[in-house]
């Protein structure tokens, strides 16, 4: 039976050599993120940009939501590869951190692709109700993981795509005997979006884990 390669730093490298290169707009959040601390694990892989880039193109898709925003990587991601009319709704509530990911989005000229909401994206999703999107991003607070997701339900077009972030929890998931809270509720929200019969979903162990889901 196959199984999936350890991504050593040397892999790494070579994987990066012969995949396509990141913008130098990326790139710059990436290294402006690598001054922050801690904090900077909040930032998605480069592996999840390419993918994100990818399910875009060949989806065709064409309006996006965010949950979670941060310095702007993934939301730039989305809008590199949204055709010219594409539309990208972002939401967070950090105002310093939307600052900084719009004059990174304007450095790109992807300002005319990105609108930006600043306020609990749970008070965001209550006014977009009237909202419909080809694919929906979550990489926000996690304890409100299953609310996002089910109001993204009745946002998303049918066949559309959700999309979560860090379900994997740095591996923490997998191991019964951790009781932390956030792994105990990324854990059950996991049980809870496989047992769910709206969606056909997988989880891809780019950067900390994404679930994928595509309604049906």
């Amino acid at each position: 039976m196959g199984r999936n390669l350890e991504i050593t730093d040397k892999l790494q490298t070579y994987i990066d050599n012969f995949s396509q290169s990141l913008h130098p707009v990326q790139q710059e959040i990436i290294s402006y993120n690598n001054t922050l601390g801690d904090i900077k694990r909040m930032q998605i892989d480069p592996s999840q940009c390419h993918f994100l880039h990818l399910i875009i193109k060949i989806s065709n898709i064409k309006k996006v939501l965010e949950i979670g925003t941060f310095t702007g990587l993934s939301a730039l991601s989305i809008a590199l590869a949204l055709p010219d009319d594409g539309k990208l709704i972002a939401l967070d509530k950090n105002e310093e951190t939307n600052k900084i990911a719009s004059d990174f989005f304007k450095k790109a000229n992807q300002l005319h692709k990105i609108e930006t909401i600043i306020k609990p994206a749970l008070e965001s999703l209550d006014d977009l109700t009237s909202d419909k999107f080809d694919m929906i991003f979550i990489d926000a607070d996690k304890m409100n993981y299953k609310e996002y997701y089910e109001r993204s339900l009745k946002l998303i077009n049918k066949a559309g795509l959700i999309i979560i972030d860090n379900v994997l929890w740095h591996g923490e998931v997998a191991d019964e005997n951790n009781i932390d809270k956030f792994t105990i509720n990324i854990r059950e929200f996991n049980d809870y979006v496989s047992n769910d019969k709206r969606v056909e979903q997988i989880i891809i162990p780019f950067g900390d884990g994404m679930t994928v889901c595509r309604v049906l």
